[in-house]
């Protein structure tokens, strides 16, 4: 059963530090997917990569300097394909280099098809307590579609067990898919919300560059809904969560109140957070200078990297107080909290373009939350990318 022994610490608002383990290796390699993730079919030496992982653990304390860990996140990849002994060895690195309190939030990302009811307790024994699951569909010619090994059936058995097991569980599903109407993604997400779930990622299917599903999509044999339709389903999607307790607090992220993701809040806030693994991208601040590390994406080159040379960062930016403000605005108008004004501010050196703003406000895009926050308007995240650029200048 859940662990009712468990109790997240309060979410203070503050950004928090956060670290990000990436473990890049899956069973498949899904169609749509652009993300770090590799296929091996030979076992993973995984005792080889735990003494990577904490090699490039310590490295990157030395970069942070002492922090308060607020959580942890297991991404890929498939995490879920690790042993339980790994994520406890790798948790143990976290806390042997930063202040890890009791009742922090530590996810893991796992595919149903690879859950088994052993690993999930083992999982939980190693300190994991909110786990997020790659559902994708609820039905399964779609999920033949999207390249995912598991079917319907093998979803709701992973959504039953994480609800048994972990004290947390969110599921992710993937809209605008080809010829979804709108009744059938509202059947859908209904359905996804009698799991008693209290968190939900809704992604719309993206055609990104150098997956399978580009070179279908270029060729004309993938088509997908217009930015229009694409568009409906959206405001449906929003419409639809609001109204059964499970609004959006972020772009593509649903929660009942004090469910959200914390590891996520930490990057939407742009707060610090350590990232390992290969291919992790991280934030640290030193003194006023935000440092930029990104590591080695193929995860053999990364290893060999770490061994040599204690770590497996290949690019390391000190990014200016123009470029920090920016980064700033494009993480928080995602939110629906917002952006801390004065803080864009005091990082920035001047206020918002009056006449940027103005326009914005009169077209109803964004809006004012008193005098120390700015937010994205329902129909504003519709052209999020504009609406940052407009004010970034």
């Amino acid at each position: 059963m859940t662990d009712r022994s468990f109790t997240l610490l309060p979410d203070t608002g503050e950004p928090g530090f956060g670290v990000y383990v990436h473990w890049p290796f899956c069973a498949a390699k899904c169609p749509y997917c652009d993300f770090n993730s590799h296929v091996r079919h030979q076992p993973v030496d995984q005792s080889r990569f735990v003494a990577a992982f904490l090699g490039e653990l310590k490295a990157v304390r030395a970069i942070s300097g002492a922090k308060t860990v607020t959580s942890v996140f297991m991404g890929g990849g498939t995490p879920s394909l690790m042993d339980p002994s790994t994520v406890g060895a790798i948790l143990d690195g976290i806390a042997a280099n930063w202040h890890m309190p009791d009742g922090i939030e530590i996810t893991m990302e796992a595919n149903p098809s690879s859950v088994e009811a052993t690993r999930f307790h083992g999982y939980r024994a190693a300190g994991v307590n909110r786990v997020s699951l790659g559902v994708q569909a609820l039905n399964d010619p779609d999920l033949r579609f999207l390249g995912r090994l598991h079917d319907v059936a093998d979803a709701l058995k992973a959504i039953k067990l994480a609800r048994e097991i972990f004290p947390r569980m969110s599921f992710d599903l993937i809209y605008a898919r080809p010829n979804q109407t709108v009744d059938a993604w509202e059947r859908e997400l209904k359905e996804a919300m009698s799991y008693a779930v209290d968190h939900l990622s809704l992604y719309q299917l993206t055609i990104e560059e150098g997956t399978a599903f580009y070179g279908l999509h270029k060729a004309g044999k993938l088509i997908v809904p217009d930015d229009e339709h694409a568009a409906t389903l959206y405001e449906a999607t929003q419409e639809i969560t609001a109204r059964e307790g499970l609004p959006a607090y972020e772009v593509s992220n649903h929660a009942r109140p004090g469910a959200e993701s914390r590891h996520n809040l930490t990057y939407w806030r742009y707060g610090d957070y350590a990232g390992v693994g290969p291919g992790a991208h991280g934030r640290l601040t030193q003194g006023r200078t935000k440092i930029a590390t990104v590591a080695e994406r193929h995860p053999e080159t990364w290893l060999a990297a770490v061994e040599q040379n204690g770590h497996g960062i290949i690019e390391r930016e000190d990014l200016d107080h123009e470029a920090q403000a920016d980064e700033l605005l494009l993480m928080g108008l995602r939110l629906r909290e917002g952006v801390d004004l004065a803080r864009w501010q005091q990082l920035s050196g001047r206020d918002p373009d009056p006449d940027k703003e103005q326009f914005l406000l009169d077209h109803g895009f964004i809006e004012r939350l008193g005098n120390s926050r700015l937010r994205c308007t329902p129909p504003g995240m519709l052209i999020l990318d504009a609406v940052v650029a407009d004010l970034a200048c």
